[in-house]
């Protein structure tokens, strides 16, 4: 799923194409997409978008007379910039947004249907879609500790939770707690006045450095291929590489259709963290450190 430093790529890749232009028309090639009924999508057609704004990990669209289009990408959900008024060929086409210089298309990978569209008048309607997840690079420590620690979580779900911390899904939760050299599974309620400033001060770093380098590259070409898996990032989708910072092979939890990658060695004590899938093969005989695990894959 695209999250904050993706969003804000695709925005900075937007506004110089749409901003001051005339919304002509937005085709639908799925009912489904569109979720909200009122305010109809032919009022939206003639109407200068004024400006661009990101609400969680959703992209907003402002048009004339308080008008806002709201796209939630959802896993398989991307945009692409093509030429004025393409056809909508392919099962995988879902919208086009027209402009006089070209048309934002949506499209959606795989059979299901989960990328949304809202039409919302105002702020009061964009409330309703955005989860209330404080921004980290507007919050101050103190905040951010309060969010995550209102309830006892782990770590890499207080993280990932959009009513608690705004845009950080799977990929960057995973950058930033070894950054932070946290465990994923540290409960929230548990962690030092310490280990509350790394992490903290990681979430920024991180994020603050991808939306940097995500914005540079957008502002060169349109971010057609935003992936979850990014070249120079330190353990997320890089099972069995090495750490960059101690040179141990990257581990993973697997569950359900994610995955989480950390280093234990960084994060940890070198503790092997049970793989839902494996250890319900292995129970017992689970490893519980890496000298275990390789002896286990040496069987």
């Amino acid at each position: 799923m695209p999250e904050l430093p993706d969003i804000t790529a695709y925005i900075a890749a937007l506004e110089p194409r749409i901003v001051g232009q005339s919304l002509e028309r937005v085709r639908l090639a799925s009912p489904f997409l569109l979720r909200t009924t009122e305010p109809s999508l032919a009022n939206t057609e003639g109407r200068i978008v004024g400006k661009l704004r990101r609400i969680g990990k959703r992209i907003a669209i402002g048009l004339e007379g308080d008008l806002w289009l709201v796209l939630h990408l959802m896993i398989a959900g991307r945009l692409h910039w093509r030429p004025p008024h393409v056809a909508l060929a392919g099962r995988q086409n879902l919208a086009a947004f027209d402009f006089p210089a070209g048309s934002l298309t949506l499209t959606e990978a795989g059979a299901k249907r989960r990328a949304s569209l809202h039409l919302l008048e105002g702020e009061r309607g964009l409330h309703t879609v955005d989860p209330g997840g404080i921004d980290v690079f507007t919050a101050d420590l103190d905040s951010f500790r309060s969010a995550l620690a209102a309830e006892n979580h782990t770590l890499k779900r207080a993280l990932t939770d959009p009513h608690l911390v705004d845009g950080i899904g799977n990929s960057y939760s995973d950058e930033i707690l070894h950054a932070a050299q946290l465990s994923p599974i540290a409960q929230t309620r548990k962690l030092s006045s310490r280990e509350w400033e790394r992490l903290f001060a990681a979430a920024r770093s991180v994020l603050g450095i991808w939306v940097e380098r995500l914005q540079a590259e957008a502002k060169h070409r349109f971010p057609e291929k935003v992936t979850a898996f990014r070249e120079g990032m330190a353990v997320h989708g890089r099972y069995g590489q090495l750490c960059p910072r101690c040179g141990a092979k990257v581990l993973r939890i697997r569950y359900a259709d994610n995955e989480t990658n950390y280093c234990a060695p960084c994060q940890t004590g070198s503790r092997v963290l049970a793989d839902r899938s494996l250890s319900r093969l292995l129970g017992s005989d689970w490893p519980r450190t890496l000298e275990e695990l390789e002896a286990v894959k040496r069987r």
